[in-house]
């Protein structure tokens, strides 16, 4: 049994570079970094970041070009990919990478996601909570 699943929640390194297979397909490259926080056996605080680049195709790379910019938090599910090639010097170059299934746009410092929607102005009253979206 086989399972490759990636869910990730990051900023934006950079903003996405949108590009177009020979069949005029869309693709988007960008990456994020994700932070990890922990209390080190000293009682120090530590931080470690990871860096993940991420490659979207479509629709989806499309809205991700137009609408998510460096410095956006973003939840991304996808699948870790594999890539190999030959560099110009005839070296073999690697590299694991993430292929967006899946985004939601995160609000700037919070870290629930919002939904796949256009960015919107937040209302200035507080919302009134619904049960409408809640599974039973």
């Amino acid at each position: 049994m086989n399972y490759n699943k990636v869910m990730l929640i990051g900023y934006l390194t950079r903003d996405p570079q949108l590009s177009y297979t020979p069949s005029q397909t869309p693709v988007a490259d960008f990456g994020i970094a994700t932070n990890r926080k922990w209390k080190g056996n000293d009682g120090n605080d530590k931080e470690e970041v990871c860096f993940v680049d991420l490659r979207a195709f479509g629709r989806t790379a499309e809205t991700i070009n137009q609408y998510l910019h460096k410095g956006n938090p973003v939840f991304i599910e996808g699948r870790l990919t594999f890539d190999s090639w030959t560099a110009q010097d005839g070296s073999k170059r690697s590299k694991h990478r993430v292929t967006v299934e899946n985004f939601q746009f995160l609000a700037n410092g919070e870290s629930k996601p919002q939904g796949q929607q256009e960015p919107q102005q937040e209302p200035q009253q507080e919302p009134q909570q619904t049960n409408n979206n809640v599974p039973y």
